[in-house]
């Protein structure tokens, strides 16, 4: 669970350090009381905790609908990072084209990328 938290959260957390390393060089500055540093690196670092795990839970939560969906027979809509003109989304069905979920990936033996289930939502129509 920690290495699928640090998979899928990682570039937040690398932006959540730079966030609070421009807030410790804000309030060490002169004209900031002495007390800032601990009172603007606790508030930023809470309020980055809650949006982090906010989003974590959001997309762990995708992740097994979208499972969920597709092993029960319903349509998956993907991001497909390989298209970057027109249609940048692929429709994946079980079934259809031999799709499998391996780990958190659809893969399929008629393409050569896999597609993360992060990227993917269930197909409401």
């Amino acid at each position: 669970m920690i290495g699928k938290f640090f998979y899928l959260e990682g570039a937040y957390l690398i932006l959540a350090s730079i966030i609070l390393l421009i807030t410790l060089f804000v309030t060490t500055r002169p004209f900031m009381s002495k007390d800032a540093p601990k009172k603007g690196l606790t508030w930023v670092s809470l309020v980055l905790a809650f949006f982090i795990g906010l989003h974590f839970y959001v997309t762990t939560s995708r992740i097994a609908e979208v499972k969920k969906a597709f092993n029960e027979g319903k349509s998956v809509i993907c991001e497909s990072r390989m298209i970057r003109t027109m249609a940048q989304s692929i429709k994946i069905r079980k079934g259809v084209a031999n799709w499998r979920i391996e780990g958190d990936n659809f893969v399929s033996p008629n393409y050569t990328r896999p597609f993360h289930l992060a990227r993917c939502i269930v197909d409401k129509y």
